[in-house]
């Protein structure tokens, strides 16, 4: 599959259907782990002050080598890349709307540098390789050719807190869209009392 290839949506995807899998987030406290990071030290999420975007995706794919098998007909896998252009191409409204972003694979750092160099992303991609943050969040996973992949699901998180939950997502491409929207009408910041 060629670069270009990987930047855009094919037709005809199957969207994924909210199945309830991330109904229990809203309001959970994300645990204290630290995750590595494509750029600088390791990350741990629930120790960042003010808003944090993270959206986690299946995996990115690379050019000239295959996707996983069926790729295009499993709900929501494809648009890992076009997500990522997404959260490139809004990264400036982001950051003056206050907030931090980062993704989230179960790919290893080296497998993400890859990607996060040839897509010139401006934040980092963190690994979740052992699944220690799914699990603790217990974020919906599937299985393809003897890998377990995250499902798409992006957090809106203040202080640690997770205050909104996009899930299920399609397309990817509009997920940042999403997000930046989200955050003009609300107020994401919880009521002090």
């Amino acid at each position: 599959m060629s670069a270009p290839e990987l930047e855009r949506l094919p037709e005809g995807l199957v969207a994924p259907v909210d199945d309830g899998a991330c109904d229990h987030l809203p309001g959970w406290r994300l645990p204290a782990l630290s995750l590595p990071a494509t750029e600088g030290p390791p990350v741990d999420l629930s120790a960042l002050p003010g808003l944090t975007v993270l959206y986690a995706y299946p995996r990115t794919g690379q050019p000239d080598q295959p996707l996983p098998t069926d790729w295009d007909l499993i709900p929501g896998a494809r648009g890992c890349t076009p997500q990522s252009c997404a959260f490139r191409d809004h990264h400036a409204e982001l950051q003056t709307a206050g907030t931090r972003v980062f993704g989230l694979s179960t790919q290893d750092t080296a497998y993400q540098a890859e990607a996060a160099g040839r897509l010139h992303l401006p934040f980092p991609l963190l690994s979740d390789a052992e699944l220690r943050f799914a699990g603790a969040l217990n974020l919906p996973t599937f299985e393809v050719d003897g890998m377990t992949l995250l499902r798409r699901v992006t957090l809106i998180i203040w202080d640690g807190v997770i205050q909104k939950v996009f899930y299920p997502i399609f397309p990817p491409d509009q997920n940042a869209a999403q997000v930046l929207a989200w955050l003009a009408e609300s107020n994401p910041a919880p009521a002090v009392s």
